[in-house]
């Protein structure tokens, strides 16, 4: 099936919900507002769409393979990649400085959202060089960053976030790999990694790898690991390639889904050493990795989405081809394409305001991002860093599990044919289970939102947003449309379900913890549906002004429907959800472990 890009309701979203024309009044960002977001998002459409989709059947039948320490991609990928890096796509959101084109995360998470649907196990090679290149922007060495910045923000070179080892998954604490001092202020480091996306491919002509490991002598537990870069070929002093580090694949991993990306084990020390070079400071190697753990934990939000728009954009066409049995209604007399049933409208709408949702979620997440790191007013970045922080386990969290809904619907709507591989229906479900999981799993992202997010500040950062979220409300009543009125409705119900969990929260985390982590994840899927919700109030007040104004009505008119939808069918649950968490917890803490 082919790929189109959701370009109009990216663009919706950057303009009206994100605003970019006052992103882009930010020192920097001044050639960056709709005229020229939309021109780089239509240019990324047309190359994902043109090269890079059509290969992602391709990689689902023909994955990565490994023999004697070698990688070799999916056809097709190694050709697609040196078009995407000739392309300027890897740096579009990196600095001017080191070779990027200097533009906001606004514009940057779109594109994102765009490769990510056209090829999932593709797109998971640049997203990783994005975490390196913040990492080492953050905290690398003039040195460093003149040795490996450029190359990574052009794509010549990729980079890796090494963190798991097989005894040390999620418990970073235990990890073992270690790094000996050398004489000339290099390390040799020592251990293994898995897990490791695009560990060794041959997509590029060198891989930077981001390596967690302990000097020798360096203190248990989290607080002794340092970062490292260990290049798999060495650098030298002119910026030419020299001899191979002794870092090496033993093995990939044969996986559920996005089997094109190349899971690899990575083997460090094995012939006296591997070369490394250590980032920032001693000791403060996890500080430094969380940099690249939060953009990735964002952008595999963004994957989640990606991944439910193609699977609603497949349920869609199926839907509209199969022909079975009359409509309920007798509009026809006779076997009716599927899209006509109302069970097959409702699961339709449920993929599409889903999807819809959380990408509105995302955009405005993402202009609180720009605004937090390069809006001139101080008070300004603060709220805005604050936003954005509450949201990056949300957009992570509450986008991927939603995805892995919305892609076993897309199965549903396919019936029968669904299961079929050949239909390719289920690839959409097996790539969307690792969404989940990877860059930690829901419930890390939810002792995230409950610990640092909720109960460290007293709740005061989600009463603020709620706050604003009731200001919405009131817009949408003035509004006074029936459809306005009832998302307002919608809308003020999950506010206070929100409110209540916030409470309990923030106010039992301490003394009752076990009852608060009990509902920890169901209070992300709460807060995850109101903040989607929220933003597709947003839009429809929007959509209602703007209907006659422009020249697609029709757009507007769904835009109103799915918001209307989406209050109805999924936000309505929020109340529900506030009673399971903070009246819910006994029964998860009485029970005792040997029932299980």
């Amino acid at each position: 099936m082919s790929f189109t890009a959701p370009v109009k309701d990216l663009m919706f979203n950057i303009r009206h919900l994100a605003n970019i024309d006052e992103i882009a009044k930010i020192p920097g960002f001044e050639d960056a507002g709709f005229e020229t977001a939309q021109a780089v998002v239509e240019e990324c459409a047309k190359f994902n769409e043109g090269v890079v989709a059509p290969l992602n059947w391709v990689g689902d039948q023909k994955p990565s393979s490994w023999k004697d320490g070698v990688v070799s991609t999916t056809p097709g990928f190694k050709e697609a990649y040196q078009q995407f890096a000739e392309g300027g796509w890897q740096g579009l959101q990196h600095p001017v400085d080191f070779g990027g084109q200097g533009l906001p995360k606004t514009i940057g998470a779109a594109c994102g959202e765009i490769i990510n649907s056209a090829n999932l196990s593709f797109a998971l090679c640049p997203m990783l060089t994005d975490g390196a290149i913040e990492a080492l922007l953050t905290a690398a060495s003039d040195e460093l960053k003149a040795t490996y910045l450029e190359k990574l923000v052009t794509g010549e070179w990729t980079g890796t976030m090494n963190l798991t080892e097989p005894q040390a998954g999620s418990d970073l604490s235990m990890v073992r790999s270690r790094a000996e001092p050398q004489p000339d202020g290099t390390y040799k480091v020592f251990g293994t990694k898995i897990y490791i996306t695009y560990g060794e491919h041959d997509m590029a002509d060198n891989i930077v790898h981001l390596v967690l490991a302990r000097v020798t002598g360096a203190p248990e537990g989290v607080k002794g690991i340092s970062l490292f870069v260990v290049p798999k070929i060495m650098v030298n002093k002119d910026g030419s390639l020299g001899a191979r580090n002794d870092v090496h694949c033993v093995s990939i991993e044969h996986k559920l889904g996005i089997k094109a990306s190349p899971t690899a084990v990575l083997q460090y020390g094995d012939q006296g050493g591997a070369v490394g070079y250590l980032v920032g400071q001693e000791n403060r190697g996890l500080e430094y990795m969380f940099i690249m753990m939060n953009a990735a934990r964002y952008a595999v939000g963004v994957q989640g989405i990606a991944l439910a728009e193609r699977a609603y954009q497949k349920a869609v066409q199926y839907a509209r081809d199969r022909v079975q049995s009359r409509p309920v209604d007798g509009s026809l007399n006779a076997a009716a394409p599927i899209i006509h049933h109302p069970d097959v409208k409702r699961m339709l709408l449920t993929m599409r305001a889903y999807t819809e949702g959380c990408r509105a979620m995302a955009s405005v997440a993402a202009a609180a991002y720009d605004a937090a790191h390069h809006h001139p007013d101080a008070e300004v970045r603060k709220q805005n860093q604050a936003f954005y922080e509450f949201m990056v386990p949300l957009v992570k969290g509450y986008s991927t599990e939603m995805s892995l809904e919305v892609a076993s619907l897309g199965v549903q709507v396919h019936g029968g044919m669904g299961f079929i591989e050949e239909t390719g229906a289920a690839q959409y479900l097996r790539d969307s289970k690792i969404l989940a999981i990877y860059e930690g799993t829901t419930a890390i992202q939810a002792n995230d939102l409950v610990g640092r997010k909720t109960a460290r500040d007293g709740g005061q950062t989600p009463r603020a947003i709620a706050t604003q979220i009731e200001q919405t409300e009131s817009e949408l009543v003035r509004s006074g449309s029936a459809d306005a009125l009832a998302v307002a409705k919608r809308l003020a119900a999950a506010r206070r379900a929100f409110l209540d969990v916030v409470d309990f929260v923030a106010g039992q985390a301490k003394a009752s913890p076990n009852a608060v982590f009990a509902g920890s994840v169901p209070y992300l899927m709460l807060a995850g549906n109101l903040m989607a919700g929220w933003q597709l109030g947003r839009a429809l007040l929007v959509a209602q002004t703007q209907a006659a104004q422009v020249g697609d009505p029709a757009f507007m008119q769904a835009k109103v429907i799915t918001a209307r939808f989406y209050a109805d069918h999924i936000l309505s649950k929020a109340p529900g959800i506030r009673d399971s968490i903070v009246e819910g917890a006994d029964a998860v803490v009485a029970m005792p472990l040997e029932a299980f």
